[in-house]
């Protein structure tokens, strides 16, 4: 084994590529190289990882040499072979560098793939020119493309991989590999000197690949540019063409929609409180009290990733339609191919259903998901209390109500707290875990810890009505409203608003959710603007029966089995009749007007949010709004963007809209304020240090 240099790369917890591990790497290729007594290279990852890609902190700095471009391209120059053990995964800048390695083996864990797609750029160090010389064009766009990994067995069939060592650990494997290669005494395959296999090739390949591009993220320029750069691989020189990577990388990394992403990224991570030093309590079963549609999605999300639950729900017919559409939805993933039929029984099995309280007496965790009510609510934590065990974390699916009225029924306000899921459960990503004024560390823990496991974003947030999204949605609604009055209509306010890049208007996700449930949760507020405008024609449609898509009329209509808004007369007579009673003169809106009175509101009311400690930092904000909203994530969330745009501007243009339409509420937020007159931001884009030292 003495005549095998062993590269061991060690930075916990991702081995990311950082300029410590790239400088290392680099003066430990050309020492192998150099040293006669070395025959081979061995490149590994320690930990549980090989290389899960570059680090993304570096991305907002200048560029700090050695470049991975040129370190991988040493690593392809040496004169002895190299190979690259790969486990657990192998994703961008990983991948390119076992692309530059010779030959490639990997463990059964092994997870390989290209996600720069979703930080707005494409793979910059070679990945574009060495992937289709090995796995052929079609493949290699749709890898990068989708940004998503694949597993061993995909990655053996494409020829990623050379080996797959299944009966010993990895490192024994690797140097039998290594060792058998030098018997048969194998010369390094330098990739960069293949040409890419055409024969059998779609001609029409990148023309479609650009057709779809232009149609799903016209707005992410690394898309086109991964298609441009894998053509290359085909036309051009291996030089010329990774020079063309290097300069599309550098236009991506630079330009907005990659620095939104990159925010998201960072926005989205467990932070370190998040992982704490509070430990959770162990959670194995969850009850799930109400077998309504939010309900049942929470229960689904849990039985997916192995908890058991109790679905408790005294109307036997819905409990039995809950039933039913649990199973439904569990045997849809087994036909859609993302749950094994042996994983989806055992899911089944692991669900039981009660009419009574009590069945939560030995559960760790009970979420309600009843009705948005607050005496109904109190009624069901009040027997919760008395039901479940000391320590039982009661948890409120709440979507505006005080959590503190809702603990204030039971005797454990410590162990109460808000996870507010969005709608459907289990679909939607984001759940806000609500901190009561009582709520204990280990309760937030334990929240925290069971949403992970279900594979969703929790965002702690402050306690007060609406929480940190419904409360800036009120906001980002109220200028809906009033510009329908004003004379938009709703089809004109959807269209502006998904042009800018949210993924529904306000009027159809109104339709979607149903408008008498914001029409519920107005009536039993005590704090709403005195202004007759205020949400008045969805007042106004709920009265007259339209409640949305549930009734096919709502702001639009549907046709039956359809979700199709249909722009509707009747509505629009409704609210011009409803402008002219409140003597409100209608004029035609510009669709730039319509975004901005939008957005500007929805940037206010989470500067206010901000400032008043509901939410801990500007991004977590946008990661709500992103996640729970469909906000467009290549502008980052709200906040992001109002830095983006300006903050200078943002206040300019809500003073004018002020002396155009009066009203308190375009009077910017304090913090908004401070931040113009100190030439501050939001967003700071500052990320904190790797402290760890790589070794090998």
């Amino acid at each position: 084994m003495d005549h095998i240099a062993i590269l061991e790369i060690d930075h916990a917890p991702v081995n990311a590529l950082d300029w410590r591990v790239r400088t290392a790497l680099q003066t430990a290729i050309v020492q192998a190289d150099e040293d006669p007594a070395i025959e081979a290279v061995l490149i590994m990852g320690l930990g549980r990882c090989f290389v899960a890609g570059a680090d993304v902190r570096e991305f907002d700095a200048p560029p700090r040499e050695p470049l991975l471009n040129d370190v991988l391209l040493r690593v392809e120059a040496c004169a002895k072979p190299v190979v690259a053990a790969m486990h657990g995964p192998a994703l961008g800048g990983g991948l390119e560098l076992a692309l530059a390695s010779h030959y490639r083996c990997a463990a059964p864990d092994v997870s390989l793939g290209f996600p720069e797609i979703n930080l707005g750029l494409l793979p910059g160090s070679g990945g574009t020119q060495r992937l289709p010389r090995l796995i052929g064009p079609a493949a290699a766009l749709e890898l990068m493309l989708s940004g998503k990994p694949i597993g061993v067995e995909r990655a053996q069939a494409l020829g990623l991989i050379d080996l797959v060592i299944h009966d010993q650990e990895l490192l024994a494997g690797a140097i039998r590999y290594v060792q058998t290669l030098l018997v048969q005494a194998a010369m390094p395959r330098r990739l960069r000197e293949r040409s890419v296999d055409v024969r059998g090739v779609d001609p029409q390949l990148f023309a479609q690949a650009r057709t779809r591009v232009a149609r799903e993220s016209p707005e992410i320029p690394a898309a086109g540019y991964i298609i441009e750069c894998i053509e290359a691989a085909i036309h051009q020189p291996f030089e010329t063409a990774l020079a063309l990577s290097r300069r599309r990388f550098e236009g991506c990394r630079t330009s907005q929609p990659a620095r939104a992403l990159r925010h998201l990224f960072f926005a989205e991570r467990p932070s370190a409180a998040a992982a704490g030093a509070v430990q959770p309590r162990a959670v194995r079963r969850v009850a799930v009290v109400g077998a309504g549609t939010m309900g049942t999605g929470i229960a689904i999300s849990l039985l997916n990733c192995g908890f058991e639950v109790v679905l408790i729900e005294p109307d036997g017919k819905v409990r039995e339609a809950g039933l039913e559409r649990i199973q439904a939805a569990i045997q849809a993933a087994v036909a859609k191919g993302r749950l094994s039929a042996a994983a989806a029984a055992a899911a089944i099995a692991r669900v039981q259903s009660s009419a009574e309280i009590s069945a939560a007496g030995e559960v760790e965790l009970a979420i309600e998901a009843v009705f948005e009510n607050l005496r109904v609510k109190q009624e069901v934590f009040a027997a919760l209390d008395r039901a479940c065990a000391p320590g039982t974390v009661l948890a409120t699916n709440t979507s505006t109500l005080d959590v503190d009225a809702i603990a204030g029924a039971t005797g454990r306000a410590e162990a109460v707290v808000g996870m507010h899921f969005f709608s459907p459960a289990n679909v939607m990503r984001l759940v806000e875990i609500v901190r009561g004024h009582g709520t204990h560390e280990e309760t937030i823990a334990t929240t925290l810890a069971v949403t992970r496991r279900m594979g969703k974003l929790g965002i702690v947030v402050g306690n007060g009505f609406g929480f940190v999204g419904n409360r800036m949605l009120y906001a980002y609604g109220r200028e809906n409203q009033y510009m329908l009055l004003e004379g938009a209509s709703p089809a004109q306010i959807d269209g502006a608003l998904t042009a800018f890049g949210m993924a529904m208007g306000p009027n159809a996700v109104g339709d979607l959710a149903g408008l008498d449930v914001g029409y519920r949760v107005r009536r039993e507020r005590k704090d709403l603007l005195d202004d007759p405008r205020y949400y008045r024609v969805a007042d106004l449609l709920v009265e007259a029966g339209r409640l949305g898509q549930k009734t096919a009329r709502g702001a639009f209509r549907y046709e039956p089995g359809s979700r199709l808004a249909i722009s509707d007369p009747e509505v629009e007579a409704l609210i011009e009749a409803e402008a002219t009673r409140l003597g409100i003169a209608r004029r035609p809106l510009t669709d730039e007007e319509i975004t901005q009175r939008c957005l500007y509101a929805l940037i206010n009311e989470g500067a206010r949010v901000l400032e008043e400690g509901i939410a801990a930092s500007a991004a977590d904000i946008d990661a709500i709004w992103c996640n729970g909203y469909g906000f467009p994530r290549y502008r980052g969330g709200p906040l992001f963007y109002a830095d983006s745009v300006g903050l200078e501007r943002v206040v300019a243009g809500m003073e004018k809209f002020a002396q155009g339409y009066g009203g308190r509420h375009w009077t910017p937020a304090p913090l908004l304020q401070r931040l113009v007159q100190s030439g501050g931001c939001f967003c700071t884009g500052a990320h904190a240090a790797a402290l760890v030292r790589p070794t090998g």
